[in-house]
């Protein structure tokens, strides 16, 4: 048996209403996983919290394939390994489940063959897997990232603290969206005007996240992928359409069914009782200033 490497990675809420592909809010709701190498060539999986008794528990899990594949891109062939996944981020709701997956496989691949990879590493490896930087930037960097690809699909992201005053409050329904799915119902192409609005309230948001929160609510109107989206979540769309008739900055997290309220920390309470009364479950929520946290204190042996 080899030593057990570690990481702990947030929730990541993409999107954030206008910035669609490119803004990433990293939560602190996390999962912890370990993972350690083994001489039975087995594959083994264990899954406790969110999605314990549906997720796969062999070589097909998400982390897992992570693991196996990128330690290949290392130079390690694995045949044997043994994953433990203490899992709290709710699985299919728009709270990043895939690209925590992802980010902890390829940080627990880089701790295990010592490879060490740098952040910029971890996220083209990243972005090649989920195939879009938002989630996975936030999940790598932790608190609000900007993400976008070069011509040649370089991917790059920025990461800035939030505005100490915007407490961010999730509305979490207990129906899944494939993210797929969700993709699929956005138009190849929308009217210009449509887009020359999202690009104006995805400046401001970013300078309400940092800068001001007076502007959260305008600047998190969307006309890009929210409106083409509602008829999968007609009851998220409701509660979102409650939030903002009392001036509470809310918008689909990602691909949805959860909604995040971005809260001034006066409007906690009040985005909480009109999410709870919904019948969505309530939940306050920090900003994760860190992103993906390895436990990395160990070097390897010395050969004397």
């Amino acid at each position: 048996m080899s030593r057990i490497v570690s990481v702990s990675v947030p929730a990541t809420s993409a999107n954030l209403g206008p910035g669609y592909d490119a803004l990433g809010l990293a939560l602190e709701i996390r999962d912890f996983v370990t993972a350690q190498f083994t001489e039975d060539n087995k594959i083994t999986v264990e899954v406790t919290g969110q999605g314990a008794g549906k997720l796969p528990t062999d070589e097909s899990h998400l982390i897992a394939k992570t693991i196996i594949d990128a330690c290949k891109a290392f130079g390690t062939e694995v045949t044997g390994l043994h994953v433990e996944c203490k899992n709290a981020i709710p699985q299919g709701r728009g709270l990043g489940s895939s690209a925590a997956a992802i980010v902890a496989g390829l940080v627990l691949a880089s701790e295990l063959t010592y490879a060490r990879a740098s952040e910029d590493e971890l996220l083209q490896m990243a972005n090649a897997i989920e195939g879009h930087p938002d989630n996975v930037a936030a999940c790598l960097l932790g608190a609000m990232t900007i993400a976008w690809l070069e011509d040649d699909g370089k991917a790059n992201s920025v990461s800035m603290n939030v505005h100490p005053d915007i407490s961010p409050v999730l509305g979490i329904p207990q129906t899944e969206l494939d993210t797929h799915k969700a993709r699929g119902l956005i138009p190849e192409s929308i009217a210009h005007v449509d887009a020359a609005f999202n690009a104006g309230r995805s400046a401001l948001l970013v300078a309400a996240m940092i800068g001001d929160p007076d502007f959260l609510l305008e600047a998190t109107e969307d006309k890009l992928h929210q409106p083409f989206r509602a008829q999968a979540y007609p009851e998220s769309m409701e509660l979102i359409a409650q939030l903002r008739d009392a001036e509470i900055a809310a918008c689909i997290s990602g691909a949805g069914p959860t909604i995040i309220a971005l809260c001034t920390s006066d409007q906690v309470a009040q985005a909480t009782e009109i999410i709870a009364k919904s019948g969505f479950t309530a939940a306050p929520v920090a900003v994760a200033d860190q992103g993906a946290i390895p436990d990395n204190n160990d070097e390897p042996a010395s050969e004397d």
